[in-house]
């Protein structure tokens, strides 16, 4: 049995991961500095992740598998904090590396490609227009190089929209969902016409576990869906399914200048690993 080691497991994502990681029979090891929202069933591990230990990943149970999700900020884009933990997130995982870890997935986001119109793939070029983008898409360049002549396989998870735990959550989802608990009426919004890619926090939860646990496609994964949909179209259907009373202002926002018109995910290589059968 695989020893799978979550990063960030108390996260909006991690808590998804960790619990499709046990029922799929692994024995998980959940990393983060507190655990509400986690599954019991896995073991919790409070070891700083970056504090520059070089036998960490013989202290965080010698893992066969890291999937590392930890992540300060996620949803704040120009948070001087991306920029500030970047060097401790490669040296972490370098660490690990170089301890013996065999198989690393880590989270990646479309925010690396910056504005973009169309489907992206391994090979779309990255100019990232946000410091969170910045960050990822250093971190991704120093991971390749870093492995490439190392006997590790490494799977870039890139995510896009997600949605779903929207209690937990930090997005527009969220948010709505909170304004109708709140009791309100409107929501203001924007003109909701930029197409993305949106993705479940549950299925997502399954791509990222499926992804992790092979060995035959490595280098950057898109976990998506490869449909794109209108934020406006979305957020309507998902106001109808959770029978909301509340009405959307459109254009009260801008769209931020970094949106593009429509950007998606290319879902040739998440699909090719989740119809292999992998367990």
């Amino acid at each position: 049995m695989k020893t799978i080691l979550v990063t960030g497991a108390a996260g909006y994502i991690g808590r998804h991961v960790v619990k499709n990681a046990l029922d799929r029979g692994y024995r998980v090891i959940a990393a983060d500095f507190n655990f509400k929202g986690v599954d019991e069933r896995a073991e919790f591990c409070d070891v700083p992740l970056f504090g520059g230990d070089a036998d960490l990943y013989r202290k965080l149970g010698s893992p066969d598998v890291c999937i590392h999700l930890a992540w300060r900020d996620g949803f704040r884009h120009n948070s001087a904090a991306h920029m500030k933990d970047l060097s401790s997130h490669v040296t972490f995982l370098n660490t690990l590396i170089d301890g013996g870890l065999k198989d690393l997935s880590v989270m990646g986001t479309m925010h690396e490609v910056g504005y973009w119109e169309g489907a992206v793939d391994e090979n779309t070029p990255c100019n990232p227009m946000s410091m969170y983008g910045i960050a990822k898409n250093a971190l991704r360049q120093q991971l390749l190089l870093y492995t490439q002549n190392k006997d590790v396989h490494l799977h870039w998870l890139r995510a896009y929209y997600i949605y779903g735990d929207d209690a937990r959550g930090s997005s527009i989802f969220a948010k709505l969902y909170q304004a109708a608990e709140d009791g309100k009426t409107t929501f203001p919004f924007t003109t909701g016409k930029n197409l993305y890619d949106f993705i479940h926090v549950d299925d997502l939860a399954q791509m990222i576990m499926k992804a992790s646990i092979q060995g035959e496609v490595d280098g950057i994964i898109n976990v998506c869906t490869g449909k794109p949909m209108s934020l406006a179209d979305k957020i309507e259907s998902y106001i109808k399914e959770k029978n909301m009373n509340i009405r959307l202002e459109y254009g009260a926002f801008p769209d931020r200048p970094y949106d593009s018109p429509g950007i998606w995910g290319d879902a040739a290589k998440i699909e090719a690993i989740m119809g292999n059968g992998a367990k």
